[in-house]
């Protein structure tokens, strides 16, 4: 197949790259590998230079984008990338992220194009996005369920949405989660002055969606020598990041945009990754975290419930006082943390596996209407499902304030995707 891809930021990372470059690094390679060509258009600002044409078989094109207000430099990339496919005629399939693109993918149709779209969750409720944004992207969904050949979901619940909605049916396909043995650099910690164990990490954009509104109120009023490590920052200026950064904690740190083998070695050491997200679709970041044996701490959504099952270590959304109570638990139990960790571990390894993620992608492509990868269950009885919360399984792991919402949810399993790959490790941290 020829392929062509846009709607994320750039491969190979650079900062501002967020959760859908981790996607397209993982995947677009892999489809390389498996004797597709992938034409991927990477995404530039002003005084940006471009990374190279190529990255590990996947040509890259590096086109500028004239604006950086939020929403319309996508809008804007997007319509560059378009009109160079159709001129240029660079692939028969056509994959793009997120569903304020949909008007674009009736553009290629009408070109002879065979067009995907990936569906990161409800992004019209995300307050990342102003006001017209989030109007924009909610009257889209309309055309992202009708106008590509296929639209692939990464998580069950947003899927039961759109299948009750718009009365089809559309494909699951989760993330990946695996770390490669060669890819934890660990010299990142002499260089921030950590040591194992001594930290809490967060790694994401500086967003409200992502939740450090809780996350640094909470820590500070925290009574521990550990430090708190928040890698990322904002895509584009903002206020929100500015505030964040303003707090007079010495034990917090911002060491910027870090990724691979640095980010992976963070992950690997610290204490326990913690995730306060409002919102999510299904994270990369988690992932990645539970397959070094990571302990996770999570917001109780159930796009976060849904990926570590009973391994993790569930606060109340948007409450910052159950955030505080739980990472004081974790604290004090820092054996059953260790424990969360390796179970995380084997959950991971075994549920979400980026070549079987490939390979329902490239069936997905070959056939859009082939019956494939659906996940087990509808919305209403996985939830139904949900046994009582804990951290280890059993009522003597359940760290108090537990709320009443916070379940387990099973993982999808029997789909084709969850199996754990054979030439990847990870090692437990």
């Amino acid at each position: 197949m020829r392929i062509a891809t846009f709607a994320f930021r750039s491969i190979p990372l650079r900062p501002g790259c967020a959760g859908a470059d981790k996607f397209a690094l993982e995947l677009y390679p892999r489809l390389v590998a498996r004797g597709h060509q992938v034409v991927a258009y990477n995404r530039l600002f002003k005084g940006e230079q471009p990374i190279g044409d190529e990255y590990k078989g996947v040509i890259t094109k590096n086109f500028y984008t004239p604006t950086r207000k939020k929403g319309f430099d996508t809008f804007a990339h997007s319509a560059k990338a378009t009109w160079d496919i159709i001129r240029h005629n660079t692939a028969d399939v056509v994959h793009m992220q997120n569903g304020g693109n949909s008007p674009f993918a009736l553009i290629l149709r009408l070109f002879g194009k065979k067009v995907f779209l990936s569906q990161d969750g409800v992004d019209w409720k995300r307050d990342k996005w102003p006001w017209y944004a989030k109007a924009y992207l909610w009257a889209t969904q309309f055309l992202t369920a009708y106008g590509p050949h296929g639209v692939i979901i990464d998580n069950i619940f947003c899927k039961a949405d759109f299948e009750k909605k718009f009365n089809k049916t559309f494909d699951f396909i989760p993330f990946g989660s695996e770390v490669k043995d060669d890819d934890v650099d660990e010299s990142i910690l002499q260089e921030l002055g950590l040591r194992p164990g001594e930290y809490f990490l967060f790694v994401g954009r500086f967003i409200p969606d992502k939740g450090l509104q809780y996350l640094i109120p909470a820590f500070e009023r925290l009574a521990t020598d550990k430090k708190l490590v928040l890698v990322g920052g904002a895509p584009n200026p903002s206020d929100f990041e500015r505030k964040a950064m303003s707090t007079k904690d010495p034990r917090i740190m911002f060491p910027g945009f870090l990724y691979g083998a640095k980010t992976h070695g963070l992950m690997k050491n610290c204490y326990a990754y913690i995730q306060p997200s409002d919102i999510e679709g299904l994270s990369p970041v988690v992932l990645e975290n539970m397959a070094l044996g990571t302990p996770i701490i999570c917001s109780d959504i159930v796009e976060n419930k849904y990926v570590v099952g009973d391994t993790g270590l569930l606060f109340e959304k948007s409450n910052t006082d159950d955030l505080l109570a739980k990472l004081q638990w974790a604290l004090e139990n820092p054996d059953k943390m260790r424990q969360n960790g390796m179970r995380g571990q084997l959950r991971a390894l075994a549920e979400f596996s980026w070549d079987a993620v490939t390979e329902a992608y490239e069936k997905v492509f070959l056939d859009p209407k082939g019956d494939r990868h659906r996940a087990p269950l509808a919305i209403e009885p996985v939830v139904a499902a949900m046994p009582p919360p804990a951290v280890l399984g059993d009522a003597s792991a359940m760290p108090p304030g537990t709320t009443s919402s916070s379940g387990t949810p099973t993982a999808a399993t029997g789909n084709g995707v969850a199996n754990r790959p054979k030439e990847h490790s990870a090692t437990a941290g």
